[in-house]
């Protein structure tokens, strides 16, 4: 059993931005042409603690040229309450599996894949629904974790970008947040607003990335025109959802959980507002994004992502020799 811990997951994948993004891309491509098993997630919460959850996402990638493909499961907790001790809210382990013998065969941290693989999939969205206009501008709605990687993903994919607008219901946070986006984003302009309104006016591209639980963000503030990355699925009231454009990347996964999607299928009984998926963009399939109205993405997170990209990340350890391998994990061959 190989054991991967945070540091080591980092460097492996510090720099290696683009390669990230066409490893999504391929599994998208994938997904969308039946290559992948990603059954539904599962969520596991808490009768005395209703904004922490841990959520296990199991899935299959099916083999692309030589191998069996790869297997596993992540288990990833979000526990917002964490930021107040001075720790992450989300952690995670990722369990890669062969195979060949079904047997576990490595562990890794996985908030560092879960991260990169969630932006990556934000930058590249962005880039296939912005083609005929690239955005000259960002805004950062929720100075957290993801957000940063989303930036730092976004600079790669789209090099158009020359502004962020940062806004944060913790103003503090929003500012401190500016000094990290300084050191990832150099050269671009960086301002930071206090009122969530003019947040989502300022830039044509808006990256939702928040801990809400509950909608607060209607129809009156969103901007004809512009992209939205709405990474944390439950900002948006349901009703601003059905006069828009909404992109996922997966219907029936998205539907679930109380997204504002998910709202927005109870409030009408029906699924006509999903416009199409990631894979369908990837493979030039599906409805095309109108440039004059807006666009949702509503990425629910399959499994197979992290699958893939864990699993290329054990396989670049074993190259250079990282990693502890413990011996003895599970029983020995019989003879």
């Amino acid at each position: 059993m190989l054991i991967l811990g945070h540091a080591e997951v980092a460097e492996l994948l510090a720099g290696a931005e683009r390669e990230i993004i066409e490893l999504v891309r391929n599994v998208y491509r994938r997904h969308d042409e039946g290559d992948c098993v990603v059954p539904f997630s599962t969520f596991l919460r808490f009768p005395d603690n209703d904004r922490s959850r841990i959520i296990g996402l199991p899935a299959y990638v099916g083999p692309s040229g030589e191998g069996l493909g790869v297997a596993g499961m992540k288990w990833i907790a979000s526990f917002p309450g964490n930021l107040a001790l001075g720790i992450e809210r989300a952690s995670a382990t990722i369990l890669v599996n062969s195979m060949r013998t079904g047997r576990p065969e490595a562990l890794l941290e996985g908030a560092v894949i879960s991260a990169k693989r969630t932006a990556a999939s934000a930058a590249l969205a962005a880039g296939l629904l912005t083609a005929d206009r690239p955005p000259t501008g960002i805004t950062l709605f929720g100075c957290g974790v993801i957000n940063l990687e989303i930036l730092r993903f976004a600079r790669v994919e789209l090099p158009s970008l020359a502004a962020i607008t940062l806004f944060d219901t913790d103003p503090a946070r929003a500012e401190a947040f500016a000094a990290r986006c300084a050191e990832v984003a150099p050269g671009l302009t960086i301002s930071v607003v206090d009122d969530p309104a003019a947040a989502i006016s300022a830039q044509p591209l808006i990256s939702l990335a928040t801990t809400a639980i509950h909608p607060h963000l209607d129809g009156s503030v969103l901007v004809p025109g512009s992209t939205i990355l709405h990474v944390s699925l439950r900002d948006l009231v349901a009703e601003a959802t059905l006069d828009v454009q909404n992109y996922v990347d997966d219907v029936d996964h998205v539907l679930r959980e109380r997204t504002s999607l998910h709202l927005a299928e109870q409030l009408t009984g029906h699924r006509q507002f999903i416009t199409g998926t990631i894979g369908q963009l990837v493979r030039g399939t599906g409805e095309r994004r109108d440039p004059s109205r807006i666009a949702v993405l509503s990425p629910f997170g399959l499994g197979a992502l992290d699958i893939a990209l864990a699993d290329h990340v054990a396989r670049a350890a074993r190259t250079r020799g990282m990693g502890v391998t413990v011996d003895g994990f599970l029983p020995e061959p019989r003879t």
